[in-house]
């Protein structure tokens, strides 16, 4: 039996006009934690590790989603028992995690089921695809050379020093102007309210996934327009006609 959703599972939400997707799209940027990659585990391991080495308790999985989205240093401060902050050395604790993470990144991470057909299908029909995530760029690459065949995506970008991460739009600015489009030619895909938000502030149309870290109700209340369950519904956003 055939399980994908039905157009009825796919919601549009009120702040554009019913049916309506820019019929100039040009690209699709997307997130990379809890969008493009399941990589919740090795993310809660490599910060188990950092907590276990300094006599901190580790956190249990469930927690996490709520833990990730906002860069490396809100992902370990969210992590340490609430008596050690502020006065806790993040920075050195950040550089643990990340020492960590480069020994975990890749042991239970995957993309999610056919992403990589959706992408595909995307770049056939004559779309750009990026990446832009608050993930370390170092990172950032690592898992999208690795877990996507080559010339997948056109760009990837993710947090570097310097450059305000999501929900501020820069980011989304210098991207859009690596690929030769605008922002408003652009779809920006991710699993989270902040991915929204910053969909919105850039000038983007604003995409949630449901199979990512976050809940239906927070990409709503964030101003998603579409709400995706399975990532074969992505190419269907092309045939999105105006009404």
């Amino acid at each position: 039996m055939d399980t994908r959703p039905t157009s009825g599972q796919i919601w549009i939400a009120r702040a554009w006009p019913p049916g309506f997707i820019n019929p100039r799209m040009k690209a699709f940027i997307f997130d990379l934690d809890g969008t493009l990659i399941n990589s919740l585990e090795d993310l809660a391991d490599a910060v188990n590790l950092m907590l276990a080495e300094h006599g901190y308790p580790s956190r249990p999985l469930e927690l996490f989603p709520q833990y990730i989205g906002e860069g490396v240093q809100k992902l370990v401060e969210r992590a340490l028992p609430s008596e050690c902050l502020p006065s806790a050395n993040l920075a050195a604790l950040v550089g643990d995690y990340q020492r960590h993470y480069e020994s975990t990144w890749k042991n239970k991470t995957r993309p999610y089921d056919g992403m990589a057909d959706a992408l595909d299908s995307l770049r056939l029909r004559g779309l750009k695809i990026a990446v832009l995530s608050n993930k370390p760029h170092h990172f950032t690459k690592l898992c999208c050379d690795h877990f996507f065949a080559a010339g997948t995506f056109h760009a990837v970008l993710g947090a570097r020093d310097g450059v305000p991460r999501k929900p501020h739009p820069q980011a989304a600015h210098e991207l859009a102007s690596q690929l030769g489009v605008a922002t408003s030619d652009c779809a920006y895909v991710g699993d989270s309210g902040l991915d929204m938000q910053f969909a919105v502030n850039a000038g983007m149309y604003p995409v949630g996934v449901l199979w990512g870290f976050r809940s239906e109700a927070e990409l709503r209340e964030n101003g998603a327009q579409q709400l995706l369950s399975r990532p074969w519904e992505l190419p269907g956003l092309c045939e999105i006609k105006r009404c």
